[in-house]
């Protein structure tokens, strides 16, 4: 036997046995079965230890690579970098999805400079195809230094509950994937990587192709939620039965996130909580990241607003939460997706305006009847207008609370909005669901434009 020979048979041996990288793709793609690319492709004596590969997920086509840690840790070589660049020079040409499983420790130590090339390389092409083709990470192991960026800058970020994400070690941060949840890099945190995968694998399949392709059509079945008081019971009301996948659940509080169908179109649900307190920082930041990735794809989004407005002191004022204020007005601003909301109970000042303001940009606005719409909080209208008569009142707080509700009635029911054009009708509740459904059909064919330029410059 040759030299040749034997060594195309160690390779072959090599590439066919099992790995964690392998049985990860096994899980993305439909009965465990994809196309491998460059399977031979190697970093010195050893793989180049990633797996990458083609097949169907759902049905559609997607490009995946996954990082085996049992070559070298799945440290990033030169040699690993070309592979996964192939991936995405495919996905530029043919418009398809592309999913990264990462579980390497960093950069090969053996061509440092090397590797910081080849990082670059791999955020410019994670860059070029952002907005253009959905991207999804999932973060099965370890994934450190710049590989952690490359993973963040992904279109949803899924871990398994025992994976690390981090730029520099012994950070002190016990649980990586807990804290990537709570501060909004991480959209989905799931028990192993087998769930994650299958996580990934739902928010893909409601996403289309590419930025030019429509969304995907499902199957469906009527919901037997009514429509209640919290915002993941009202969105379970408005989408088919058991399409919700939340994103960013243990990030901003006050504020909900999910991909569903509504009769069987994908649609992007953001919802504000008014069991929960004012919109803070994080809440906008996590409503604005939403809007912008269902509109990067032209998936609608249907907005349920509930709330007192934005929370405001002295740290917040200190802490730039304005900021973030401004960042989420003009996320629904910018956006030209489909965009419909439902005033479901208290909708007041600056909120209304950024999340349900149809001069923002709305398409269609609706109330329920018992919905509030006021430029101030009802309370604080009553002490403005009424100041007088507070003032000789011997219960205070009831004449307060009196003349609150005088002002609802007067200025600032759902009828009174709907009579001055704020909202396009008042929709009872068990009526939503029908009302939205119509709504995404006949906005179905929206197309916007724009004045030329090259982006918008949001106070990031």
């Amino acid at each position: 036997m040759s030299e040749t020979s034997m060594e195309l048979g160690k390779l072959s041996a090599l590439a066919a046995a099992s790995t964690p990288a392998k049985d990860r793709l096994t899980y993305l793609f439909d009965e465990g079965v994809f196309t491998e690319l460059d399977a031979y492709a190697t970093a010195g004596e050893q793989l180049a230890g990633v797996v990458c590969a083609y097949g169907y997920v759902d049905g559609n086509l997607v490009y995946a690579f996954s990082q085996d840690s049992s070559v070298n840790k799945g440290a990033l070589s030169c040699a690993q970098a070309a592979k996964i660049k192939k991936i995405y020079a495919l996905a530029e040409k043919t418009g398809l999805p592309v999913v990264g499983i990462y579980d390497s420790f960093g950069a090969d130590l053996q061509d440092p400079m090397g590797a910081l090339a080849a990082y670059g390389e791999l955020l410019g092409c994670v860059n070029a195809l952002s907005g253009v083709v959905p991207q999804i990470s999932v973060v099965a192991g370890t994934c450190a230094g710049a590989a952690a960026m490359l993973a963040a800058s992904a279109d949803f970020v899924v871990m398994a509950k025992d994976a690390e994400l981090f730029v520099t070690p012994n950070s002190g941060v016990e649980n990586q994937a807990e804290a990537a949840a709570k501060n909004g890099i991480a959209a989905i945190v799931a028990e192993d990587d087998k769930a994650a995968v299958e996580a990934a694998k739902s928010l893909l399949m409601k996403l289309p192709q590419n930025n030019l392709t429509a969304p995907p059509l499902f199957d469906f079945a009527i919901p037997e939620t009514d429509f209640g008081t919290d915002a993941a019971e009202n969105a379970a009301a408005i989408a088919d039965e058991g399409s919700a996948t939340e994103v960013y659940a243990d990030y901003g509080n006050a504020a909900y996130t999910a991909l569903v169908t509504v009769n069987g179109t994908a649609v992007g649900i953001a919802a504000t909580n008014k069991t929960s307190e004012k919109l803070t920082a994080d809440d906008c930041g996590k409503l604005a990241r939403f809007v912008r990735t269902c509109d990067a794809f032209s998936v609608p989004v249907v907005t349920i607003v509930d709330t007192e407005g934005f929370a405001t002191s002295d740290t917040a004022d200190l802490n730039g939460a304005v900021k973030n204020m401004a960042q989420l007005s003009q996320a629904y601003a910018e956006a030209t997706t489909v965009k419909i909301a439902v005033v479901a109970g208290k909708a007041y000042g600056s909120a209304y305006i950024a999340l349900a303001g149809k001069a923002a940009n709305a398409d269609l606005v609706f109330a329920l009847p018992s919905a509030v719409i006021s430029s101030l909080a009802p309370l604080t209208a009553a002490e403005f207008f009424s100041h007088e008569k507070l003032a000789g009142a011997e219960e205070t707080a009831k004449a307060r609370e009196a003349l609150a509700e005088e002002y609802i009635a007067e200025n600032a029911s759902s009828a009174c909005a709907a009579a001055r054009g704020i909202v396009d009708a008042v929709v009872e509740p068990e009526m939503i669901r029908g009302t939205i459904a119509d709504a995404l059909d006949i906005l179905a064919g929206k197309r916007v434009s724009r004045l030329p330029k090259k982006h918008s410059n949001l106070p990031f």
